[in-house]
């Protein structure tokens, strides 16, 4: 049973998965290997950095890669649009803010733009801006987020872009690591996935290889969503996301303290600051998805990509038996 949908259809790929733009694991080299499997890799852009960009489109090397922001991030550093756009990616994804000041410039170069959104009235927003692809974005997820679950949302959202008439394909986003994910996506309506934790504990993923270990090693139980990593490395983001991630003895120490923490909060940078420069993941935070159980040991991607297809086609093939 070949996985074929709109979604592959769209970004002329053989698989529909997606690797979610991590600006802490997803390179150069991860974008192509997920590529070079099938999927569509894409480079974190995360907040526009000039030198990431520039190292790991090189990493990429001539492998068809996209390149994803985050949108409130890129509006302060809108020529790192460009800086993206001259390499040419196949995608550029943009998440967590405004897309529509971005979306012209992005399809007058006739570049798919996907927009990850974490509601209804977001998808909708994005439909009236042009968007070419949706990721619908439950809570599950890990990093950043919003309020809702991936189960209910993503089929909301597949119909909405069925009433609106427009030709949009739905990728679904949080707590998928598996075939079983992959094919549960598909029955909820969706086109394919996009999946961040699981290629986090990749080989070629960036992410330092103790945070790793802890990925393979945690449960979902020991995740959770929290603002005191992003006020730990001074990183504003919007109040209304969080970010979710494993449980460390800095998370458990400053969660639901962040008054307290915010009047020491020089001494608390420069403290956490040392230890992620240290590699000290009991301080320094690994954002990490809710679905971390089914993760048990660190793979090639490509092994990961051709895995998750085999076990969807599985699964799906068993449900249609």
């Amino acid at each position: 049973m070949a996985l074929h949908t709109a979604l592959t259809s769209k970004l002329k790929i053989e698989h529909p998965i997606l690797l979610a733009p991590m600006g802490s694991a997803s390179g150069g080299k991860l974008a192509a290997a997920v590529s070079g499997a099938g999927g569509l890799g894409m480079i974190g852009g995360a907040y526009g950095d000039p030198e990431v960009l520039e190292r790991e489109f090189a990493a990429a090397g001539n492998t068809r890669v996209g390149c994803g922001f985050i949108t409130w991030a890129l509006a302060r550093r809108a020529e790192a649009l460009d800086q993206a756009i001259s390499h040419a990616p196949a995608a550029i994804m943009l998440s967590f803010g405004d897309a529509g000041p971005f979306l012209s410039r992005i399809r007058s170069v006739s570049i798919i733009a996907i927009c990850q959104v974490q509601s209804l009235r977001q998808a909708r927003e994005v439909l009236d801006q042009g968007t070419d692809i949706i990721v619908a974005q439950g809570t599950e997820a890990g990093g950043h987020g919003a309020n809702r679950a991936t189960f209910p949302l993503v089929p909301a959202i597949v119909d909405e872009v069925a009433r609106s008439g427009r030709e949009v394909p739905v990728v679904a986003a949080g707590g998928i690591v598996d075939g079983r994910g992959l094919a549960a996506a598909l029955m909820l309506g969706a086109d394919g996935v996009l999946m961040g934790t699981r290629f986090y504990a990749a080989d070629e993923s960036l992410a330092h290889p103790a945070a790793k270990a802890r990925v393979v090693a945690g449960s979902g139980d020991d995740t959770f969503r929290t603002t005191v990593f992003d006020r730990a490395r001074a990183v504003d983001w919007p109040s209304h996301y969080t970010g979710r991630a494993l449980a460390n003895a800095f998370g458990r120490k400053w969660h639901g303290r962040e008054q307290t923490l915010e009047a020491q909060i020089q001494t608390e940078r420069a403290y956490y600051a040392a230890a992620a420069s240290a590699g000290d993941f009991d301080t320094a935070v690994i954002y990490t998805g809710e679905a971390i159980d089914m993760i048990r040991s660190i793979e090639p991607a490509a092994a990961i990509v051709h895995r998750v297809v085999t076990e969807a086609e599985a699964a799906l093939a068993r449900r249609f038996d």
